[in-house]
């Protein structure tokens, strides 16, 4: 079966292409497709703008569509940035201008706590979608660590472990962070629909 992967960001692709691999899965994804337009991701929501990426590929190109949209929702800044997380500090910046605008917002913030949480969303060639979600808790650290990773992965650091994203291995980082447990949830919820000859919703 062939899944088109709903991205043109080659970190995500990477993470995805790691953790959504079994059997016969021929995946691609929308760097294929340099002919159509990127999608406005312009949802309130992460649900939102994960089906809208995944249902307007779908029908675009005919094929299953995956996609993902992930926030970081920070106690003390009250969730946010949340669904702006990509363009927090305005558009077109880079990962390194969201997280110097975090650790600025941060800054003599005595409650660290915050979340990562990944929306990934399947949608059938006619638009028909379903999504999921993974949660992964930890805390915003006053300064960067690590070279691995990207987006805020130096200054998050995980419950329950003494390493940021931005130091950990790809396997480990996968086997714990949002995207990679909302990709379980997916391959979990989804497996027998994507390795049919026959793939369609029940």
């Amino acid at each position: 079966m062939y899944l088109l992967i709903a991205t043109r960001n080659p970190d995500k692709l990477q993470e995805i292409r790691a953790c959504f691999t079994f059997g016969n899965l021929d995946l691609g994804s929308a760097l294929d497709y340099p002919h159509l337009p990127d999608v406005v991701e312009d949802g309130e929501t992460l649900e939102a703008n994960a089906l809208k990426k995944a249902t307007e590929l779908a029908i675009q190109t005919d094929s299953w569509a995956l996609a993902d949209d992930t926030g970081l929702e920070v106690d003390a800044l009250h969730g946010a940035p949340g669904v702006y997380a990509a363009r927090y500090a305005g558009e077109n910046v880079t990962y390194a201008d969201n997280v110097a605008k975090l650790l600025k917002e941060m800054r003599n913030q005595s409650t660290r706590t915050a979340r990562f949480r990944t929306v990934v969303a399947l949608s059938d060639p006619q638009g028909q979608a379903r999504w999921v979600e993974g949660l992964c808790h930890g805390t915003i650290l006053d300064h960067e660590r690590g070279d691995r990773g990207f987006g805020y992965d130096p200054v998050f650091l995980p419950d329950g472990h003494t390493a940021t994203f931005a130091e950990m291995d790809t396997d480990t980082k996968n086997r714990i962070s949002h995207r990679g447990l909302a990709l379980q949830a997916a391959k979990t919820a989804w497996q027998s629909i994507l390795k049919s000859e026959n793939p369609a919703w029940t």
